[in-house]
């Protein structure tokens, strides 16, 4: 399934290059009105018609291929993120619960720290 999910990845990014460059290629709607005198429109690479329906219709198929890749993509961030919960990875969770009462927690002698164990810890020391 990795491979899949990568391959998915790479035709998503490499469509999204290609997107882009598509929609800096195209005229705007304004570009006809400077053919008109003369700019030379027998001399385009796709015929005298113009770019324009070609552009339009490769904008539009490569437009669908991200959507399709993008929401693929959703499909397999959610299964792994199902896959995550079911293999015990720790979620917050909020709690509605009051918070513990002075009385269950352990009771703190505060001379003791000064005075039986002032050199004495626990923890490692460090070198």
């Amino acid at each position: 399934m990795d491979w899949l999910e990568t391959l998915v990845v790479v035709v998503h990014v490499v469509i999204a290059v290609a997107l882009v460059g598509l929609v800096l290629i195209q005229q705007g709607k304004g570009a006809d009105a400077g053919a008109a005198f003369g700019g030379g429109a027998s001399q385009t690479v796709f015929g005298s018609q113009g770019s324009g329906s070609f552009l339009t219709r490769m904008t539009t198929l490569m437009a669908v291929v991200f959507f399709v890749t993008s929401f693929s993509l959703a499909i397999f961030a959610k299964q792994r993120a199902e896959v995550a919960g079911e293999a015990g990875i720790p979620t917050v969770q909020e709690s509605t619960q009051a918070p513990a009462s002075d009385a269950s927690a352990p009771a703190i002698d505060e001379g003791a720290g000064s005075e039986a164990g002032a050199g004495e810890s626990d923890l490692p020391d460090l070198e």
